[in-house]
């Protein structure tokens, strides 16, 4: 198993249709070579979803013929970038480690009753390609993974795509991240999300996307990011208009600066119809959301 306090900084990024197509075509990419993977996940949780309810992801992993044990919790964040304890170890076979479980410390409180009523709940199935970026900048070293992931949530008689890119830091400062996704944001339609699979499965098999209240600039931004995603996992009208009215409620927010205003003002256009991002959109958004971080503990 990991140390006691692993933590995993990434940003997530989700594509528009054309995106998966035009990342792995991208300049950048051609000199690294990409690792190609099936996985297949089980997410676990009681029938209540107290794991939910906590904002905690426990799930099963085949890949390579090996089975692993992997449980997240809930991360601090917004415009794509998330940082959250994680812990992951290999098991025997596709029963969960109950007795690891147990050690852990999001299960030594509350949630250390529930473990026995656990069942699946909900599978994600998708294919990954992966890159391993390691460039140094400024006397800075960094490490990063790029995935690609491509397929479908599938909990109960609901299912939704996946089609998002994932940066994961494994070594190096978080800025390495937003330089790459920015580099990135140049050639490929994308936008910053900040639900995880399993939060979107549990959307799904609930139908409930709820929406936090917005204040400052980076909630503003945040309400925007998830409507997006509500959108396009409900396919409800709603949640795209939502979205539109949090960009224009931030493009007037009295405490944006002149930059931050000319980013944020550029969103609401560059969505078409469907809340699909152009290349304009993730630009701008990942600008904005990379000058908010530096006011909030998002890094």
């Amino acid at each position: 198993m990991k140390s006691p306090t692993p933590m995993e900084v990434e940003l997530k990024l989700a594509l528009a249709p054309t995106g998966p197509a035009a990342l792995t075509q991208h300049p950048y990419l051609a000199s690294h070579a990409a690792r190609k993977q099936t996985l297949t996940n089980t997410y676990f949780d009681t029938p209540q979803g107290d794991l939910a309810k906590a904002r905690i992801a426990l799930r099963l992993r085949q890949v390579d013929g090996q089975v692993l044990q992997t449980v997240k919790t809930a991360g601090q964040g917004g415009g794509g970038l998330s940082q959250r304890e994680e812990w992951e170890w290999q098991v025997a076979g596709p029963q969960l480690d109950l007795t690891s479980l147990a050690a852990l410390p999001p299960f030594q409180g509350e949630l250390s009753g529930v473990l026995d009523a656990l069942a699946p709940q909900l599978s994600t199935d998708f294919t990954r390609r992966s890159w391993q970026l390691k460039e140094g900048a400024q006397g800075q070293q960094s490490h990063i993974e790029l995935v690609l992931d491509e397929g479908e949530i599938i909990c109960g008689g609901y299912r939704t795509p996946i089609r998002e890119a994932e940066l994961e830091l494994k070594g190096g400062e978080p800025e390495a991240l937003w330089a790459l996704a920015l580099k990135l944001a140049e050639q490929v339609p994308l936008r910053p999300s900040d639900s995880s699979k399993a939060s979107r499965g549990n959307a799904l098999s609930t139908q409930h996307w709820p929406l936090p209240e917005a204040h400052s600039p980076a909630e503003w931004l945040h309400r925007a990011t998830l409507a997006l995603d509500a959108y396009h996992d409900s396919q409800q009208a709603s949640f795209l208009s939502d979205a539109q009215q949090a960009l224009i409620a931030l493009a007037d927010h009295p405490a944006l600066d002149t930059t931050a205003r000319s980013y944020a003002q550029a969103l609401p256009s560059a969505l078409d119809k469907h809340g699909q991002p152009n290349t304009a959109y993730g630009k701008a958004a990942l600008a904005l959301a990379h000058r908010l971080a530096y006011q909030t503990a998002l890094r």
